[in-house]
């Protein structure tokens, strides 16, 4: 397949084509690929930022929230003159002044169990930025069912942690975490903290996993849980095997159908 490149771009993503496990072609999959990020917060904002810097041609942002004071500490897709206005909003008019090769599509909307199937449908990978355990169940549910892949973070205060689930080929975060916490068990970041610089680390572990996943290079973190410890600056690996009894991706699954979890879970 012939690669074209206008000049702006051959200037633009030349240290990529410099690098042979990327190149023209590399770099013509990464135009040409479709990621959705839930959540355009502390994950989502470095995530976002980078796969369009990498010329992630079409990237759909999930969120429904608007920019708060609080959020400028980490978001860094926001800025002080869009405070209390949408985040989807301010995360495409970032990007466009970063990357016109990018279009953002902006889902304004809370996922749930109706429309979170007809979301992710569109996309071949999918990025988990959100702050809170009913969505992330429910990607997680979608992914594993609709067969997407699905790159995961998660921060609290200075230690996170990522990884990838591949549905058929490893495990899925219910392998790692089963059920979800009943409410109050777990404090949100709102509640306890985070250093701000931390989402950053891990969102842009998360750029990285997702770009190797489109291009089908390296080795990817699925079936190894990254953990991050920021305070000592350590980074420890374990393995996550799938769990053959996992309610999701088990050999009997008892979840066949999405799940609502906000009657279960304390939403932050």
């Amino acid at each position: 397949m012939k690669v074209e490149f206008t000049e702006e771009q051959i200037r633009r993503y030349s240290r990529h084509i410099l690098l042979p496990q990327v190149g023209g072609k590399g770099q013509k999959k990464l135009l040409s690929a479709r990621v959705l990020v839930v959540g355009a917060g502390g994950l989502g904002s470095p995530t976002i930022f980078y796969l369009a810097a990498a010329g992630v041609g079409t990237i759909g942002v999930v969120d429904c929230d608007v920019v708060d004071m609080s959020n400028l500490q980490r978001q860094i897709l926001h800025s002080i003159e869009v405070v209390n206005r949408p985040k989807v909003e301010s995360a495409r008019e970032t990007v466009n002044r970063l990357n016109p090769d990018v279009k953002v599509i902006p889902h304004n909307q809370k996922l749930s169990s109706e429309n979170i199937m007809d979301i992710i449908g569109d996309y071949e990978v999918v990025v988990d930025g959100c702050d809170n355990f009913p969505t992330r169940y429910l990607v997680n549910d979608a992914c594993v069912m609709r067969g997407k892949p699905l790159v995961h973070g998660s921060v609290f205060q200075f230690e996170g942690q990522a990884t990838v689930f591949l549905p058929g080929a490893g495990p899925c975060y219910r392998c790692l975490y089963p059920d979800p916490p009943p409410p109050g068990m777990v404090p949100s970041c709102q509640e306890a903290g985070v250093i701000g610089v931390l989402p950053g680390l891990i969102g842009l572990i998360e750029a990285t996993e997702t770009i190797k996943l489109i291009l089908g290079i390296g080795a990817s973190l699925a079936g190894r849980l990254l953990l991050v410890d920021g305070l000592r600056m350590r980074f420890r690996e374990m393995k996550v095997q799938r769990n053959p009894a996992c309610p999701v991706c088990g050999d009997n699954p008892t979840i066949t159908e999405l799940i609502d979890y906000e009657q279960f879970c304390s939403l932050h």
